[in-house]
């Protein structure tokens, strides 16, 4: 039970900190190194999000595994909606609907996450 823990808290804790890392990025003035320096901390955040999010997936496939699934890709289009967002500002590019996608997509996939067998019951 000890690695599933701890595997769950490193999730959670990879993907708060990619979204606080997101938000920082986007706030941040285009064309800075700090934003620059920030976009980069958040794409290393997406590999580990990802990583921690897999070694999920695959542990726990078998028990409901279609849930943990629709979470794996829900996960994966709100890190794409994230990046789709700050490349797009950063060429000057319209990005209200990515903003609209990724709030839906985020909520999408915290509530999945919740309904999880694994994750915390909120909503029961």
């Amino acid at each position: 039970m000890g690695f599933l823990t701890d595997t769950t808290h490193m999730h959670i804790f990879t993907w708060v900190v990619g979204v606080v890392l997101f938000l920082v990025a986007a706030s941040m003035a285009n064309g800075t190194k700090g934003k620059k320096i920030t976009h980069m901390f958040l794409r290393l955040f997406y590999v580990l999000i990802i990583i921690t999010g897999a070694a999920l997936f695959f542990k726990h496939m078998s028990i409901d595994s279609m849930l943990y699934g629709i979470k794996f890709v829900l996960g994966i289009l709100t890190i794409g909606f994230m990046e789709m967002v700050l490349v797009r500002g950063s060429k000057g590019k319209n990005t209200g609907l990515m903003w609209i996608l990724f709030i839906v997509a985020l909520l999408a996939t915290m509530f999945v996450g919740f309904k999880l067998p694994m994750g915390f019951n909120f909503f029961a």
